[in-house]
């Protein structure tokens, strides 16, 4: 609690608007709001720079809490996720004395036996920070890498955050029921994953590893190379990247790199990463991305990735090629066949609903179009017709907007359905196609072949749960002593939350009536 006031009241001081616009603030917030009032800020600048610089004040948890609820305009709503989007990922480095211990002890060796050379930080961020060094090949040749670290004690920075984090969410779910349907904890566990998955460099290397696998044979975009002998879970070291960034355009005109082909060459990698693999780059920022000598693209800094299942993955194609072909009644039979939409729901209508967003779409200029927006706003119908959310969709869209910005950013003309719709038919031709008929019946009889095969096992499981239900039809439901126990103390701990709630609204009453007198 006293983690979560000093944040409460470095937000409020700052002056910066933390809720949605059309949100409904309980009374006690209310009178919070009025009483901290002439404590804040004067809003002498831009909602996004106050948020901004009150979360990278609160350290790395908030400035991750941040970047994480940007992509989550359905929790917080779209304006506040456009402002905290511009959340920069950016603090001053730890000294160079430390970093030399932590990757001595990680690497279980001296520092002189693994590097050549290693040089004081080139960028840091809140949970680790890059030096650029060099290792010596067999040849006797030096070769540069880049070696990421973790910040020392930054586990521990994160736990006692994210614990305060878990406090919330479950005091929101428990006292404000209007939130629920957001499922606040659910939320926080996936902010816990994500930050759990960042802080082990290990599934980094191999997030670079199984990208570098599904694009071997990809023309115009790479990945570096993993120094598996130079890493572990607290550092990661790397092939050294030597390129142009993609947001100094002057650079590469100068260089002779062609602008237009590096833009479509950009968004249909994508594409391909997620619709052909399922397994998306999903912070692909100009920061993240470097044109090498060749005009071939690099990424760079895998820690946040993005998973698309087969049933997404046919989602997303059919819908984008059902937009490109203006098939708005087939977009609609598509998100009924997926489950997406409840059955109650008329086809025809949420073609309409389509045919709304998309024909104001297709007769713009093409350098207004815009597929990202196409998928957002499809994705605000989720409470006219009872779609649930979908966090992978959202972060897919997330980073299609992202990866739009910077396409445009290289050609302004760029038309997004000309260039992803040769990406999209062929694979939904790979997908549809007699080949594809041919192996899915296979993998239809594979299955039906294993089923058969476990039927004696499955006979026998519902053999002992028949005894099982005439048993306690006979006798009655019997529990042990343990049961019983956790029963008892299950009912203790909501009476006693029941009894702080009681207490917690009589306060805010009385807050509110003395608000009122004086």
């Amino acid at each position: 609690m006293a983690r979560l006031t000093k944040a409460g009241a470095t937000l409020a001081w700052s002056g910066a608007r933390v809720l949605p616009e059309d949100a409904r603030v309980s009374g006690p917030l209310a009178v919070f709001s009025r009483v901290t009032a002439p404590l804040r800020q004067k809003p002498g600048t831009e909602n996004e720079a106050r948020l901004s610089t009150a979360l990278t004040s609160l350290g790395p948890s908030y400035i991750k809490l941040g970047q994480f609820l940007a992509t989550r305009d359905d929790i917080v709503g779209r304006e506040l996720a456009r402002d905290l989007s511009t959340l920069q990922d950016r603090l001053p480095p730890f000294s160079q004395d430390e970093a030399v211990k932590l990757v001595e002890a990680e690497l279980e060796a001296p520092l002189a036996t693994l590097f050549a050379e290693f040089g004081p930080p080139v960028a840091a961020a809140s949970i680790a920070q890059v030096h650029k060094a060099k290792v010596r090949n067999a040849d006797g040749s030096l070769k540069d890498v880049a070696v990421k670290v973790l910040r020392p004690g930054i586990e521990q920075r994160f736990k006692k955050d994210l614990d305060s984090y878990f406090f919330a969410a479950r005091m929101i779910e428990r006292f404000h029921a209007p939130s629920r349907r957001l499922r606040p904890i659910a939320v926080v566990d996936t902010l816990a994953k994500s930050v759990a998955i960042e802080m082990d460099l290990r599934m980094e290397a191999a997030a670079i590893s199984e990208m570098a696998d599904n694009t071997k044979d990809d023309i115009g975009f790479r990945v570096p190379r993993v120094d598996w002998k130079r890493s572990a879970r607290r550092v990661l070291t790397l092939e050294w990247i030597e390129g142009t960034p993609m947001s100094d355009v002057d650079t590469l005109k100068a260089k002779g790199h062609d602008l237009k082909a590096l833009g479509a060459t950009l968004m249909q990698a994508f594409l391909r990463h997620a619709l052909r693999d399922g397994f998306f780059h999903a912070d692909m920022h100009q920061g993240n991305l470097f044109v090498d000598a060749d005009g071939c693209i690099v990424a760079v800094d895998f820690g946040i990735m993005g998973r698309l299942g087969m049933k997404e993955r046919r989602f997303l194609a059919e819908i984008l090629y059902g937009f490109i072909t203006r098939d708005y009644a087939r977009v609609a039979q598509v998100h009924f066949d997926a489950g997406y939409v409840p059955r109650k729901h008329s086809v025809a209508q949420f073609a309409q609903a389509l045919r709304a967003i998309g024909e104001p779409i297709m007769d713009r200029p093409a350098s207004e179009i815009s597929m990202a927006q196409l998928l957002g706003q499809l994705l605000q119908y989720t409470e006219v017709f009872d779609m649930q959310t979908r966090p992978e969709l959202i972060l897919l869209q997330k980073t299609m907007v992202v990866v739009e910005g910077v396409g445009r950013n290289l050609d302004p003309e760029l038309n997004m359905w000309v260039v992803s719709e040769p990406v999209v038919k062929d694979w939904l031709e790979s997908q549809l196609g007699a080949g594809a008929r041919i192996e899915q019946a296979a993998e239809g009889a594979a299955s039906v072949g294993r089923f058969v095969g476990d039927l004696p096992k499955l006979l026998r499981q519902a053999e002992r749960t028949a005894d099982a239900f005439g048993a306690m039809a006979e006798d009655g439901l019997k529990l042990d002593d343990e049961s019983v126990a956790r029963l008892a103390q299950a009912q203790k701990s909501q009476d006693r939350w029941t009894r702080i709630g009681i207490w917690v609204g009589a306060l805010a009453l009385l807050t509110i009536a003395a608000t009122m007198i004086f």
